[in-house]
């Protein structure tokens, strides 16, 4: 089928790339043109492992194509995919400005009936809008279709060509059927796509995230409890974990969550619940505790310099800046929060990620801070090292070459990837998150 991804972010792109991949005709549109130019010789803009292959390998095909021309895209499309930024307002609400140009745009450009099918996350009434833009400025027929996308940074291709579920929100069974056969590679072996209305779909993206977020703020603000009572939350972890109605996914303490969803969408939700006058507590916890919780590695540093003349000029080795592993994606990451807090303290931080050192650098401009190499690097003549971002490459790091380089023995571990009394037995002063201190 030939179709349309307005929008080459990290939504459409993969999107746009796995469903060329599954021999649909695919032409990615977007109004920066250099980014278009550059799409076309393969090159890819974000970090997501197996992407780059799947666009070039496409490319190469003839069924991927790029471009910045709305007329050509649409007119050579049947379904239009919207995949564009839904930013954050100032009080937490969803801009949807991105959102309705593009189907202003699309209006502008049909010459035939369409399905405008929404993959940006967009709040519960969103279909409606984009029905009256369209309508404003075009007279032909056309459906709205809510079709959220759940991808996992660092796992999008896979999420994407073997998804869990495939939420599709119509409002006719004629766009129930166009949308089952756009998706009817992807599920061959289990029929994962679920029917519902626009409105019920594009709330469940939402509330899924929600959900995830909150079992990790729950653990944070658990392992702090574990801390002051002296458990340790891996074990309580194991414990309520084997229990199947809980279970052990995102139960993992650390320095909180960030990235460009979960922030985002918890922040949306609350806007939504305002705006419908409905008190939500709970959503305002989940973002509460978690930025909180970004505060914990560095309240752990200022502790622990405090007992050998204070936190101002030591130095302090950080180990990964992207928001999760495998991803060059640094937005609400927890490193930043840290290392600003660090900076504003005095302190020399030595930085270090496997693939987001030129975002980074980008970003962060200070005479404080000295970008390094690799792992080992960093924790030159560092007083302590602080591992925020659990790459695969941190896990068997060789520590005694780590600690004969370092000036001090301080390890705060912010992904507890490392056991407290192996960390001793080496030497090192070791702080993990909801792990109990010897008293």
């Amino acid at each position: 089928m030939n179709l349309l991804i307005i929008g080459t972010g990290y939504v459409g792109l993969v999107t746009g790339a796995c469903f060329a991949d599954m021999g649909h005709q695919v032409i990615c549109l977007d109004i920066d043109a250099d980014k278009i130019a550059a799409l076309q010789q393969g090159i890819v803009p974000i970090y997501e492992p197996g992407l780059e292959e799947v666009v070039k390998r496409n490319i190469s095909a003839g069924r991927l194509k790029f471009t910045t021309d709305y007329q050509m895209g649409v007119q050579n499309s049947k379904v239009c995919f919207i995949a564009v930024p839904t930013p954050s307002k100032e009080d937490g609400s969803c801009d949807l400005s991105y959102v309705l140009k593009a189907a202003r745009s699309i209006a502008e450009s049909m010459t035939d009936s369409l399905i405008i099918v929404t993959k940006s996350t967009v709040p519960v009434g969103t279909s409606q809008k984009i029905r009256q833009v369209v309508q404003e400025y075009s007279s032909l027929p056309f459906e709205v279709v809510a079709n959220p996308e759940f991808l996992k940074e660092g796992a999008a291709i896979s999420d994407c060509m073997k998804p869990d579920r495939i939420i599709i929100g119509v409002e006719s069974p004629e766009a129930a059927q166009v949308m089952k056969e756009i998706y009817a590679a992807f599920t061959i072996n289990h029929d994962r796509i679920l029917i519902m209305d626009t409105a019920s779909a594009e709330m469940t993206k939402y509330v899924a995230n929600a959900m995830l977020a909150a079992r990790i703020s729950f653990m944070n603000e658990m392992a702090g409890l574990c801390e002051k009572l002296g458990a340790h939350i891996q074990q309580v972890r194991v414990g309520i974990g084997s229990d199947p109605r809980i279970g052990y996914h995102f139960l993992y303490a650390g320095a909180g969550y960030g990235g460009s969803c979960f922030p985002k969408d918890i922040r949306a939700l609350q806007a939504m619940a305002r705006a419908a006058d409905y008190d939500a507590p709970l959503l305002q916890a989940i973002d509460t505790i978690n930025e909180r919780q970004k505060k914990v590695l560095a309240q752990k540093i200022k502790i622990y310099f405090a007992q050998l003349g204070g936190v101002a000029k030591k130095t302090i080795a950080i180990w990964g800046l992207a928001f999760k592993p495998d991803t060059d994606d640094l937005r609400e990451a927890p490193a930043l929060k840290l290392i600003e807090e660090l900076l504003d303290q005095g302190v020399f931080v030595r930085l270090y990620d496997p693939v987001a050192m030129s975002k980074a650098q980008k970003l962060l401009n200070h005479p404080g801070i000295t970008w390094c190499r690799d792992e080992y690097h960093a924790a030159e003549g560092s007083d302590g090292v602080a591992l925020v971002t659990e790459w695969k490459q941190f896990r068997f790091v060789n520590l005694e070459t780590v600690s004969k380089t370092m000036q001090g023995k301080a390890f705060f571990d912010g992904r507890n990837q490392y056991k407290k009394d192996e960390m001793k037995a080496k030497g090192f002063h070791y702080f993990g998150i909801g792990v109990p201190q010897d008293r």
